[in-house]
């Protein structure tokens, strides 16, 4: 399996359905401008969608690959290696925040099991039921998998993203549910983007002390040794030092653009995997936005290498898909603003000359407030 096919397979959003967008934007009474990046937003909708004027979201979903690295028995997380199971359970029984705002926002969520490294029967079988590998290996010292393994995950991602296309899911938010994923994030951002690992290197989702993030740094420059003499081939790159959470969303989110299927990335981890993906199809970040900064430094390395500027900046580092879907009301904001608010009044040609009167009335109501 080649990640360089998706290239070809791969359209941007549709350019001329954008610019008639644009032109039915500046036809109505709210000036141009005063929704600020909610323009923007609705006008890449409506080239996703190829749809003007650009329709609802009606049927969002989360989904968040799990696994297991095997990196975090360095110390490198603020969590125990071999808990991310733990995550993925407070997640079902709805007490973590990701689950939380699901509720709140009415917004159904997906768990995949890619690489957990835990028993079968912790879990329901809808969640393990596509699991590649239990936990993914010491990326510092040996591969995380195996090229079989890494092309099943891949190809397990992209199955994930056919199954939500084919069911009408029209935008998705993508997260992760991980132990140590941020230091496999790390390096791939930090060996794509030609970094050193202190310039990438963060304190996660649950925060760590000084020495905790020494050593991650330790594991990072490591596992960046191992990296870069295979960058050239970005599936064999996911095998080193990914993990098959990694490799799965990576998968997805090239499919997903295949499909013409919205993604709002979330933190790190879904940042560095779509950097993967850009490295294969240069097209493919059109479908994504980026939901919120994380404050990961990899992740804001990531973002700027794409051109994606996030919609959100609250400080919520938590992670799991959190900050990625406060970002959807925002985007349903735009989508509802870009959809139904009228047209201004038709300027007779009498009125053309009569100085401010000929910007119409639905202009005028909506102009400088002093």
């Amino acid at each position: 399996m080649n990640l360089d096919d998706f290239s070809d397979l791969i359209e941007r959003p549709d350019g001329g359905v954008r610019r008639d967008a644009e032109e039915r934007r500046e036809r109505m009474a709210v000036p141009v401008g005063a929704l600020g990046r909610l323009d923007e937003l609705g006008e890449w909708l409506s080239a996703a969608q190829q749809s003007v004027p650009v329709k609802a979201i009606e049927q969002p979903r989360v989904v968040l690959f799990a696994g297991d690295h095997g990196v975090a028995e360095l110390g490198v997380s603020g969590r125990t290696a071999k808990t991310a199971h733990e995550l993925v359970r407070a997640t079902l029984d709805g007490a973590t925040p990701l689950a939380v705002l699901a509720r709140q926002f009415s917004v159904p969520v997906r768990i995949v099991d890619a690489g957990l490294d835990c028993d079968p029967e912790l879990l329901p079988e809808s969640v393990v039921r596509h699991r590649v590998r239990r936990g993914s290996g010491r990326i510092d010292i040996e591969d995380a998998l195996t090229a079989e393994e890494a092309e099943q995950a891949v190809r397990l991602g992209m199955a994930i993203a056919d199954e939500e296309a084919d069911s009408g899911t029209d935008l998705v938010v993508l997260g992760d549910l991980s132990v140590g994923g941020t230091t496999a994030a790390a390096t791939l951002v930090a060996a794509l983007c030609g970094t050193d690992a202190s310039v990438v290197t963060g304190r996660g989702g649950t925060g760590i002390d000084d020495l905790a993030w020494m050593r991650k740094c330790a594991a990072v420059r490591d596992s960046l040794r191992r990296a870069r003499p295979v960058l050239g081939d970005q599936m064999e790159l996911l095998a080193t030092v990914g993990g098959a959470d990694l490799a799965a969303m990576t998968g997805f989110l090239l499919q997903c653009a295949v499909r013409r299927l919205p993604v709002i990335l979330d933190g790190v981890v879904s940042s560095a995997c779509a950097l993967v993906g850009q490295r294969a199809a240069f097209r493919a970040p059109d479908w994504w936005l980026a939901g919120q900064a994380s404050g990961e430094p990899a992740q804001a390395k990531a973002l700027d290498r794409m051109a994606l500027n996030p919609l959100l900046d609250h400080g919520v580092i938590v992670g799991e898909g959190s900050g990625a879907l406060l970002a959807l009301p925002l985007v349903r904001a735009a989508a509802a603003l870009a959809a139904e608010l009228p047209e201004r009044e038709p300027v007779a040609e009498e009125e053309k000359d009569d100085g401010e009167e000929g910007a119409g009335a639905g202009a005028a109501a909506y102009g400088d407030a002093t």
